[in-house]
């Protein structure tokens, strides 16, 4: 998905970067990522404290190194952290909310959010210390104001969001992947254009000191669920 760089003419480089491990040293490195991504969950019961300075823009670097279709990069990250654009977004978020629970959700997916204690009531969206809001580029703008396609965008803005929340994991950070729907407010609060459409506003900090999670999070498939061989 991301061959070469757009540009009129293939240039090339040597692979200067990549590093081999021997197998032992590899088995023990796989073990240990996912040892430590295992202990991730979704958290709601967010910690006001402030995150340090630097955290999440090398966070939001890493996520950047992502592969893209044609490596367009078709993202942008909008972090919000003021308390009154984060209550801008709350308002916003909770009569999404309340209008999908009320009218628009199918009772299949009531019943499949049950088990996670969802409702309309997002407190965390105040009290998290930062939010978010991941934009995929649905198109490109010249200088002149011409349009140009993006390919593969919402694969590599998925990409790029699975490398942010690994990312702030490891920092030791914790987040929630909330999607309220339509997420259109998302650009007005964040000034965004419309060639952007909001896809996740994922919430980050510390959880509280007794900060509790639904049991049902920490189910995951097996690996013969997940995967096959052949």
């Amino acid at each position: 998905m991301n061959d070469t760089a757009h540009s009129d003419a293939l240039e090339l480089e040597p692979l200067s970067n990549y590093v081999e491990y021997p197998a032992t040293a590899m088995q023990e490195r796989a073990q240990a990522f996912y040892d430590d991504i295992a202990r991730r969950r979704s958290v709601r019961d967010f910690d006001s404290r402030p995150i340090p300075e630097g955290i999440i823009e090398n966070c939001l670097l890493a996520a950047g190194t992502a592969p893209s279709g044609a490596n367009q990069q078709p993202w942008h990250f909008s972090v919000i952290t003021s308390p009154e654009n984060k209550k801008r977004v709350r308002e916003a978020a909770e009569a999404e909310e309340r209008e999908f629970y009320e009218h628009r959700a199918p009772k299949e997916w009531l019943d499949a959010l049950a088990p996670l204690g969802t409702d309309t009531q997002k407190p965390f969206l105040e009290e998290a210390p930062a939010l978010i809001a991941i934009f995929a580029q649905k198109y490109g703008i010249n200088p002149d104001g011409s349009k140009y396609s993006h390919y593969y965008y919402p694969e590599s803005v998925g990409i790029a969001t699975g490398f942010l929340i690994a990312a702030l994991h490891n920092a030791g950070l914790a987040t929630l992947t909330h999607t309220p729907n339509p997420m259109r407010f998302l650009n007005e609060v964040c000034e965004r254009p419309k060639n952007e459409k909001a896809t996740i506003l994922l919430v980050v900090g510390y959880p509280k000191p007794d900060c509790q999670v639904p049991v049902h999070g920490g189910r995951k498939k097996t690996l013969e669920e997940i995967s096959s061989w052949i």
